[in-house]
């Protein structure tokens, strides 16, 4: 309810998150703040973003059932398993080797529809392109010129872009050099790095 009133409208995001627990993503000390409304931290100095933020990038997205979606940062991996109760193949790739390791043995266990890798987002996955959608959880410095060439024409790449704080952008390519951009607001997200950080 407090989704529809902030202005989420999907009907398929909204009933993906009634099917997706979110305290199953967080640590248990933090379970009684799982279904507020706000971004909680998670290991690896990284951040589940608010519900509405998550819900809100994902109605960007115009998810379609079946879509192959790219999903640039794991983190807690809620955001990929929304994407996956709406019937999305999703593949997701993130930077932090501890994180990675803790997010693919959760979502294994709980949906073992998504594929998970280890690496620089900033690379995408090319093996698995092109994609239907590009969904990219934390702040872009600009917006990667790789992960547009693993979009397929017509498809859709939601990134927020900039440095402090992000302006929301919705990317639709048109053909094979050439996108167009729509502004949807200002967020803040951590910060999208590149390189991968090993576990020592």
């Amino acid at each position: 309810m407090e989704l529809r009133k902030k202005g989420i409208s999907d009907e398929e995001v909204l009933a993906a998150f009634e099917k997706v627990d979110r305290h199953k993503f967080i640590e248990s000390f933090m379970w009684d703040k799982a279904y507020w409304d706000q971004p909680l931290k998670i290991k690896c100095n990284q951040t589940i973003s608010q519900p509405f933020t998550v819900a809100f990038q994902t109605q960007l997205l115009q998810v379609q059932k079946n879509d192959k979606v790219l999903e640039i940062g794991t983190g807690s991996g809620f955001q990929a398993a929304i994407l996956s109760a709406m019937g999305a193949k999703v593949y997701t790739i993130e930077r932090q080797e501890g994180l990675y390791r803790d997010t693919s043995k959760l979502l294994e266990e709980i949906d073992h529809k998504i594929f998970t890798f280890f690496g620089d987002g900033f690379n995408g996955i090319p093996k698995y392109a092109p994609y239907d959608k590009i969904i990219v959880t934390c702040g872009a410095p600009n917006i990667p010129l790789s992960l547009i060439n693993q979009l397929k024409i017509n498809g859709l790449m939601v990134i927020p872009v900039g440095e402090n704080a992000q302006k929301m952008i919705r990317i639709s390519k048109t053909d094979e050099n050439n996108y167009m951009e729509e502004e949807f607001g200002d967020f803040v997200f951590v910060p999208m790095l590149k390189n991968t950080k090993t576990i020592n």
